[in-house]
């Protein structure tokens, strides 16, 4: 490969949910803990709380998967100070070839974008922060050039309005939901151009039906959302991780021509995020 040919492909680049996944950011539960109680998740696991090796090992388990579907696997460095930071994906995310940084809403978890941003300046990766209220990259998913925003205790008004003047050329759709079940990814996840999973019950009747009206929307019922049956990822060519417990969801995958790769990471869900809330692309395409 010449100097130029590696010069132009791009350091990072993400313009939707469900193309081909090339490099993703992880990070080891090794400190996993429900220290302080932040979604309903929680409260249900507050008393067995984190078995801290199970998780290790079930992360191992989906790390080792992603690498051997070809997937470039790179990992934040775990600090004993941030018992959520498994949760890539809140911290950052990937919005055509440019990363942002979060603003955390949960005390909890402030200071973990610092660690991002060394990571990031250590990989001479550029990035742009959120100064304007909070936003979570949990309430942020990417279709093409359209972004759907979850509206939450999570993500605000002000900080989408920053988002949509740093990316003029995107049409940004705020959709407002049930802030109990904590972020957009949640209760929505798209899985093509025109299919997505939904947990009806999160949205009002005005989000359901714009979303109804630009995609195939395949149901998820109120115990598989518990499990988090939304929160899949899709690694591009229609090849999708779920947990094995979410069997409705799974097979509902299966007859539409997905193939579903199933994990256990039941230890870490304890804590109120699945699959995507495990990882931050970088590189899709």
């Amino acid at each position: 490969m010449t100097l130029a040919s590696r010069q132009s492909q791009p350091v990072t680049s993400c313009n939707s949910e469900y193309e081909r996944l090339r490099k993703v950011l992880l990070c080891q539960p090794q400190y996993m803990a429900i220290k302080e109680i932040i979604n309903e998740t929680q409260e249900q696991f507050k008393e067995e709380n984190i078995q801290v090796k199970r998780a290790l090992k079930q992360h191992r388990q989906f790390s080792h998967l992603l690498q051997q579907h070809g997937i470039e696997v790179m990992e934040l460095p775990p600090h004993p100070a941030y018992p959520e930071q498994v949760f890539t994906r809140d911290i950052g995310f990937t919005i055509g070839d440019q990363v942002f940084i979060a603003g955390m809403a949960s005390g909890i978890r402030r200071g973990e974008e610092e660690i991002l941003k060394n990571w990031l300046d250590q990989e001479h990766i550029s990035y742009c922060q959120s100064t304007e209220g909070t936003i979570e990259g949990g309430d942020v998913i990417v279709n093409g050039h359209t972004i759907y925003i979850g509206i939450s205790s999570r993500t605000d008004e002000k900080a989408v309005k920053e988002l949509q003047t740093q990316l003029p050329d995107y049409e940004i759709i705020p959709i407002p939901f049930n802030e109990k079940y904590l972020h957009l990814d949640c209760v929505f996840n798209i899985l093509s151009p025109n299919e997505a999973l939904i947990f009806p019950k999160a949205l009002n009747d005005r989000e359901r039906k714009l979303l109804g009206e630009r995609f195939r929307l395949i149901e998820v019922s109120e115990e598989e959302q518990f499990s988090l049956g939304t929160n899949v990822l899709s690694i591009g060519g229609k090849k999708v991780f779920s947990l094995p417990i979410n069997k409705e969801v799974n097979e509902q995958l299966t007859k539409r021509g997905y193939t579903v790769i199933e994990v256990d990471i039941t230890e870490i869900i304890k804590s109120g995020g699945s699959f995507r809330c495990c990882t931050m692309p970088l590189l899709r395409g």
